[in-house]
């Protein structure tokens, strides 16, 4: 039962190196595609799009739920590596890379929340401890390939995507070859199309969702727009930063909250650890701007580094809520709508951003993000959950 949990992790951390895969390389393709300024955003977006129509699909017809989780984990981490892949085909458009970056985060949905549905298939007691550590490989995986593409300068683009296909398709394998279904799972006995509205009727369910909600408005805009504000404050400050290195670290740090975050919840409430995280993300999306017009760069790379902890902490505490508060027969297809319309979120958020970017001084540009946990922070605190 020990080696259940790091395995998972592990597989959890290759698999999930496929969602920034696109990101890491963007740069390159840039010149060579005639791409313009706003590609980044859409970049993501395909990829949350891919992921939230995956995640719908799932949802509806309880996949996780009505078939082997650890199956289902491999063909999705087979199919999504195959997506990533393609996009080293040479003679590729634009839009041929969104189409292959939608269809990696549609398999993604298979990987991620299953993820999350087979630990809870193991561990009831001490699921936020489990947690933690699931979304801190989450975390480390979406930043992998910014490491990845750092250490490999000088090497063609492609060896990017080469090795985050691999690692995908390595650890889908060592999943399924040895994470048997867990000992609390309850197969659903039906195709149950009601259980995507039906878990929205539990209160203190509906309360989890929407703390979640606050915190993935801000979340992945920022991680995505991570090396637009390193280059931006490097230009205004004349600062020459290892863009690729720091958009690692900044991410990547995020996963030591996420494990800090699941221990602690060992002694204190996932509420309230969830609360104060929040909390603490929106109080750096409000002093982004000072952050970005000081000129001294040790502060601002502090600065990104405590928004980089603190952003990711309360996730595995809603993710967590959330299951505690969802029948057993649709746990999985809980954890997954909420993904969905999470992930729905955060398009919603990055395209604000490259909207308003063209209108919005891009010191400022960040404080649009803080509407998510104040509005998330409310929801959760004013809940009995």
């Amino acid at each position: 039962m020990k080696r259940i949990l790091p395995i998972i992790v592990l597989c959890q951390f290759l698999c999930t190196s496929l969602w920034f895969a696109g990101n890491s390389v963007l740069p390159d393709l840039i010149g060579p595609l005639n791409l313009n300024r706003t590609f980044l955003g859409n970049l993501t977006s395909a990829v949350q799009l891919g992921f939230i129509s995956g995640t719908l699909i799932f949802a509806v017809f309880t996949i996780s739920d009505k078939f082997s989780p650890s199956k289902v984990f491999l063909i999705c981490a087979i199919l999504g590596s195959i997506f990533n892949f393609m996009m080293s085909i040479d003679g590729l458009k634009g839009i041929d890379i969104l189409i292959f970056r939608f269809m990696t985060g549609f398999f993604l949905a298979g990987i991620y929340p299953v993820g999350m549905k087979i630990a809870s298939d193991y561990f009831q007691k001490g699921l936020g401890k489990s947690l933690g550590f699931l979304v801190g490989a989450l975390v480390l995986g979406t930043s992998f390939p910014h490491l990845v593409k750092s250490v490999t300068d000088g090497l063609p683009w492609k060896s990017v995507i080469y090795t985050t296909s691999f690692l995908a398709v390595t650890g889908g394998i060592i999943l399924v070859s040895t994470i048997p279904d867990g000992p609390f799972r309850r197969p659903g006995k039906k195709f149950d199309f009601s259980a995507f509205f039906d878990v929205f009727r539990i209160r203190a369910f509906r309360a989890a969702a929407y703390g979640y909600f606050g915190h993935m408005w801000e979340l992945y805009a920022f991680w995505a727009f991570i090396p637009f504000i390193l280059q931006f404050f490097g230009t205004l400050h004349d600062t020459d930063f290892n863009i690729p290195l720091w958009s690692f670290i900044v991410i990547a740090v995020g996963g030591i909250s996420c494990a800090l975050g699941g221990i602690l919840s060992e002694r204190f409430s996932p509420k309230s650890i969830a609360s104060f995280a929040l909390s603490i993300s929106g109080i750096c999306c409000l002093l982004s701007p000072f952050f970005l017009l000081q000129p001294n760069s040790e502060i601002f790379l502090v600065f990104l580094v405590i928004w980089g902890l603190f952003i990711t902490a309360d996730s595995p505490m809603f993710s967590t809520l959330v299951a505690q508060n969802s029948p057993d027969t649709s746990k999985g297809t809980a954890l997954t709508i909420v993904n969905c319309l999470g992930f729905a979120i955060t398009i919603i958020s990055i395209q604000t951003i490259n909207f308003f970017s063209f209108s919005i001084p891009p010191q400022y540009l960040f404080l649009i993000l803080g509407i998510g946990p104040i509005l998330g922070v409310f929801a959760v605190l004013k809940a009995r959950i």
